[in-house]
């Protein structure tokens, strides 16, 4: 197992974390979901996305999970899945300020941006 340092950390927190929110609490009702959806594929619908750009994103982000515990093992997947993440969350914000919610919605969002910020920094 590699050293337990802060990039495998941040690594491992966001890998779960994703994983966490698009297969585990992806019909649950949370106090940041955007608007007034209580699902994910409702937030979605309240940002105004198309249901196939809802999949779309849930495959980038799974896709990006996987890479990002992957990479503990095989570094070359870090930067790739990491930077994505970085645009990924970039757009979420986004589409919260799209719908004006108010800042703690944003929070889980903009703190997957300054953990995978800080990974794709530590990784250049």
């Amino acid at each position: 197992m590699p050293e337990m340092n802060l990039d495998v950390l941040l690594q491992v927190i966001l890998g779960l974390g994703l994983l966490n929110v698009w297969l585990v609490r992806t019909h649950r009702a949370t106090t940041y979901r955007g608007g007034n959806a209580a699902t994910l594929r409702e937030e979605f619908a309240a940002y105004g996305l198309p249901t196939w750009f809802f999949y779309l994103v849930g495959a980038l982000k799974l896709g990006c999970a996987v890479s990002l515990l992957v990479a503990i093992w095989v570094p070359q997947l870090l930067q790739p899945a990491v930077g994505l993440l970085v645009l990924l969350m970039l757009g979420a914000l986004a589409m919260h300020v799209k719908v004006n919610d108010p800042p703690i919605k944003s929070l889980p969002a903009a703190l997957m941006l300054l953990m995978s910020g800080t990974l794709l920094s530590l990784s250049l």
